[in-house]
């Protein structure tokens, strides 16, 4: 069967001044065509040209074809569109990436022609999208006029990314790869960022990422995971890994099952190799990728997003920097809401807690004038810094400022929290800042094993006060006895914000939780007290009666004990209610000697840290 292609283009007969003309976008712009329409613009003026993220060169935006263009765009990406949006010359249209097809479909950006970059066609007369079908399917189904670049290195990839030769009304043929983007180097804060988000993702659970260090480093971290699946707006190399440490197999989806879903690629030229023919990867329009009940079809969803900066009542900066327009909606609003609405579904935030070299803090009391918000503090349900994992969904305005100044920067937590009392979002009593345990290291955060459930051991921090309260309230009176040598009737709030607002530089107070979607459990306390005229420190457990035999206290104690030593403190010294005979044997099976006590009911045991340590 011969096919034959559309002739070239005449321009002046194709298009008019002040037409509307779509142009792919991402890593498939169709640059040979657009700089065949600059070379034959004569006598047009006033085309508003519109697209997303364009990635390559991008001469239509530049100050000397301002009166030939004007640029429309939907994400805000390269220096020349950058430079002419900063200027005034171009315009951002802020638009959900699910919605963008509406804008075509309904008139508010009715388009006269599309300007797309397609691969050759096929023995039936295919042409594919590629690498881009995103926004570009859905512009060619609403056009009047379809202009091609037939480019043999566009990847030929499956789903519903094909145009018809016969739809296309003209075209040029020019062979020229893709913009090719290298993965980012991951460094050491990506690297901590992307532990804390590996530990949110349980085996079973679906995708989403965007590109960056974050994704990235995230991604190197789930490869050994079982049975991930993919539905992501956005594909990059870092899915190739993933997929070949066999932790990706969309066995568990239950939307398009078995296959990776996605409406772009960006990357390298390997990427784009492994998308070409392959039939386990699917490339849809973002109307139906990013429509939020599409996403929700897929049980355990695990949308991962980034942001500028976030405020402590959860509020999201996504596409601004004060009153600079820095990128674009894109496709965060549909992924958080999707994931909301998952069966087991986590909507994160993952960002840096600080920019600049550390000197501005990306967590901040209150967003920068003239930035807006693109996610709402309602849909926020985890902000992930490489200081740890905030979980705010069902949290007031005080638990989520405490919440977030533990996961900001060390430097910054007092000037935020000082920031928050003044506007009374923390109670009077609350005067302490969280700090880190430095002896747990980068990771303050460990996934613990225990009889098949899965439990984090962590510091208490200021944003447990209400969990410890709860916590204390579970106890029966025996425990209540056995651990305060008195039965306490009430642990106020006042109270519970004492015991979880610790320096944990000088004291230690750690906790092991377990965490049902946003809902933490409090099951296992253990602290120590450090007295410095004898450099030694006293230590003491309480563990939640449903949990106790499962080894809590022996974890909770192993770590105590490590961080003394690392501390250089001589001497540990508990002290146990005598008929507390289950907590003396876990002291004395890690070597605690007992020693004389004038309290008969009472029996002290001491560690010398010293022999522990060797």
């Amino acid at each position: 069967m011969t096919i034959s292609l559309p002739p070239a283009p005449h321009w002046q007969k194709l298009l008019k001044s002040g037409c509307r003309v779509f142009v792919g976008g991402h890593a498939s712009v169709p640059h040979a065509l657009m700089q065949n329409l600059i070379d034959n613009s004569q006598g047009f003026s006033d085309i508003e040209l519109v697209h997303g993220l364009a990635l390559g060169a991008t001469p239509w935006a530049r100050e000397e074809y301002r009166r030939l263009f004007k640029v429309n765009t939907f994400f805000i990406g390269g220096a020349e569109v950058r430079r002419a949006v900063d200027e005034g010359r171009a315009d951002y249209t802020p638009c959900f990436l699910s919605e963008i097809s509406s804008l075509f479909t309904e008139g508010a950006l009715a388009l006269d022609a599309v300007l797309i970059n397609v691969s050759p066609p096929d023995e039936f007369g295919y042409c594919s999208l590629g690498a881009s079908v995103d926004i570009c399917m859905s512009a060619v189904r609403h056009t009047k006029l379809i202009i091609a670049q037939i480019n043999a290195e566009v990847p030929r990839t499956t789903g519903h990314s094909y145009v018809h030769i016969s739809e296309i009304s003209a075209c040029i043929e020019a062979d020229e790869p893709l913009v090719a983007v290298e993965p980012p180097p991951v460094d050491t804060q990506a690297e901590r960022i992307g532990q804390y988000v590996s530990m949110l993702v349980d085996d079973g659970a679906t995708l989403q990422f965007g590109i960056g260090k974050i994704p990235s480093a995230t991604l190197k971290y789930l490869c050994h995971h079982k049975d991930l699946g993919i539905h992501s707006e956005m594909l990059t190399d870092s899915i190739i890994e993933l997929i070949e440490s066999g932790a990706v197999t969309n066995r568990k989806k239950t939307f398009h099952p078995g296959k990776v879903v996605t409406s772009f690629a960006i990357g390298s030229q390997r990427l784009y190799d492994f998308i070409n023919n392959n039939p386990h990867v699917e490339f849809y329009a973002s109307s139906y990728v990013n429509k939020p009940t599409n996403i929700a079809k897929n049980d355990n969803m695990v949308a991962i997003n980034s942001a500028l900066e976030v405020d402590l009542t959860g509020q999201v900066v996504a596409d601004s920097i004060g009153h600079d327009f820095y990128s674009g909606i894109g496709g965060q609003v549909d992924f958080v809401t999707g994931a909301s609405i998952s069966k087991g579904g986590k909507p994160i935030i993952a960002l840096p807690s600080t920019a600049k070299n550390e000197t501005i803090s990306r967590i901040v009391p209150s967003i920068s004038e003239g930035a807006g918000v693109v996610t709402s503090r309602g849909n926020v349900h985890y902000v992930v810094t490489e200081y740890g994992v905030a979980s705010l969904k069902g949290k007031s305005i005080r638990e989520r400022a405490l919440e977030l100044i533990r996961v900001a920067h060390p430097k910054f937590r007092a000037r935020l929290l000082e920031e928050v009392r003044t506007h009374y979002w923390v109670p009077h009593y609350q005067e302490k800042y969280p700090t880190d345990i430095p002896e747990l290291g980068g990771i303050q955060l460990q996934k613990l094993q225990m009889q098949n459930e899965t439990y984090y051991l962590r510091p208490l921090n200021p944003a447990d006060e209400r969990r410890l309260q709860e916590f204390f309230y579970s106890h029966t009176k025996e425990t209540l006895r056995l651990r305060y040598n008195y039965d306490p009737k009430q642990m106020s709030r006042e109270k519970s914000c004492d015991l979880v607002s610790v320096d944990q530089s000088t004291d230690a107070a750690l906790c092991i939780v377990r965490q049902d979607g946003s809902r933490i459990t409090i099951h296992a306390v253990g602290r120590f007290y450090y007295y410095p005229e004898d450099n030694s420190c006293e230590a003491a457990f309480v563990t939640r009666e449903t949990h106790q035999g499962k080894g809590m206290a022996k974890r909770l104690l192993v770590q105590l004990i490590d961080i003394a030593c690392q501390r250089k403190i001589d001497k540990m010294v508990a002290y146990v209610r005598a008929g507390n005979k289950p907590m003396i044997s876990i002291f004395e099976q890690h070597n605690f000697k007992r020693v004389f006590s004038d309290d008969p009911s009472d029996v002290e045991l001491v560690l010398k840290l010293e022999e522990a340590a060797l």
